[in-house]
């Protein structure tokens, strides 16, 4: 495959914001900015370990912007999560050791037993909450704030360690059955809304799908943990079940399946829950769920299954009603992020449908950065605007990066997108 244009404006982005010192000022040297791999420093320098990775940019870089992270102190215990504060460096320091064996090990060392520490301290709260029969929050299990996230982290790390697995048994575990005010609901409904607050709209909370904050995510880190293949009992029973929650709430969108962003207690207990055109992003909708779902056929040597969920997502990915609700180039629900995914996808699928999803990147690439189009413009747009956002979730390091794969034809040379729970 031949380098996209798209690859220009990967290019322009990373010269933009090339040193702390000459970008964007104050935008980044805010300190929630600093400590933010979401919106922040920690994003934009895993764009630079990925294309020094990769040989198309200097090392300088991606150190001056990790240095730039940890130059002051971190947030660490109740007040960070695995996108903020010493969790957001860890994930970019594990990337740059990756490629460069024994950088950064005495960093990495301090900030892996910070990670085993605050999942301790979690499961500890989780395990009291269970007891007490209580529902989890959002932020207790999700992939953004929660045990899920840890889960990818320390899975990459520490592939085979006690935490790991208690980790992997607390999900499970969230995976059974509760009685929620005489209603028998999913172990992960929450009695917030979507936000993870309080909600009028959702007086008696919901269960929610998506791959950020929803059982999604769970599913995509039970999966490849077998992938690693580290086990632990009722593993292959806990996908099984979320995939068949996920089968009772699939609808034909006339092009192919699609599911609910979350289910409420009345669908809940109709069984009826229209969903029309959605976005199919990452975080909330089919492409994030089809990968998640094709992790979990792969796990289960389910090659029926996993062919069902490589054509769901090549539908999401060519249905015109769809893709007209994606409306941005965002790594997080933009056509960067669902380049990615389809790139992802694709290096797993089988026959009959890999060589379908590479068929789309063109069309997928194009939207976010058409040929012919001026690198400079686009990148000027996304970093000169009164509010710019330089970040890995909606931002310009986050478009970078979800266009390095499919541009150049090649896979990640990192594990950037872990956090992502995408490989």
């Amino acid at each position: 495959m031949m380098p996209h244009a798209a690859l220009d404006l990967v290019r322009e982005i990373a010269d933009r914001l090339a040193y702390p010192a000459t970008s964007l000022g104050t935008v980044v040297a805010a300190d929630w900015r600093r400590q933010s791999l979401g919106h922040g420093v920690p994003g934009i320098a895993l764009l630079h370990i990925e294309l020094a990775a990769a040989d198309l940019g200097p090392w300088d870089r991606a150190h001056a912007w990790l240095a730039a992270t940890s130059g002051q102190p971190l947030t660490t215990g109740s007040d960070s999560h695995p996108f903020y504060g010493a969790p957001a460096l860890a994930h970019a320091l594990a990337c740059a050791a990756e490629r460069l064996p024994g950088a950064y090990g005495a960093a990495l060392d301090a900030l892996d037993r910070h990670m085993v520490t605050d999942a301790r301290r979690r499961l500890a709260i989780a395990d009291q909450r269970i007891a007490g029969g209580q529902l989890p929050a959002l932020a207790e299990f999700d992939a953004i704030r929660g045990l899920t996230g840890y889960g990818a982290y320390l899975l990459r790390r520490r592939p085979d360690s006690d935490t790991v697995r208690a980790i992997l048994d607390y999900l499970i575990r969230l995976t059974l059955p509760l009685d929620h005010r005489g209603e028998t609901v999913p172990g992960w409904w929450t009695s917030s809304g979507p936000s993870g607050r309080p909600d009028d709209h959702y007086p008696d909370g919901h269960a929610n799908t998506g791959v950020a904050h929803g059982i999604g995510g769970v599913l995509a880190l039970l999966s490849l943990a077998a992938h690693h293949g580290t086990m632990v009992a009722g593993h292959r029973e806990a996908i099984r079940s979320v995939l068949g929650w996920l089968d009772r709430w699939q609808v034909d969108t006339g092009r192919g399946p699609a599911w609910p962003y979350w289910v409420t207690l009345p669908a809940l207990r109709t069984g009826d829950l229209p969903v029309g055109p959605q976005r199919p992003s990452w975080c909330y909708g089919t492409a994030g769920l089809a990968r998640a779902q094709q992790l979990a056929a792969i796990a289960l040597g389910d090659r029926s299954r996993q062919l069902a969920a490589e054509r769901a997502l090549l539908a999401a990915l060519t249905d015109p009603k769809q893709l007209r609700t994606t409306t941005d180039n965002g790594l997080c629900h933009g056509f960067s992020g669902l380049a990615h995914i389809a790139a992802r996808a694709a290096r797993d699928a089988l026959p009959a449908t890999a060589g379908q999803l590479r068929a789309v990147l063109p069309a997928l690439l194009a939207a976010v950065h058409p040929p012919g189009s001026d690198p400079a413009a686009a990148a000027t747009e996304l970093l000169h605007t009164p509010e710019p956002d330089p970040g890995l979730l909606d931002g310009a390091s986050g478009i970078a990066l979800a266009l390095l794969a499919p541009a150049t034809g090649t896979p990640p040379h990192t594990s950037w997108d872990a956090c992502l729970l995408l490989a």
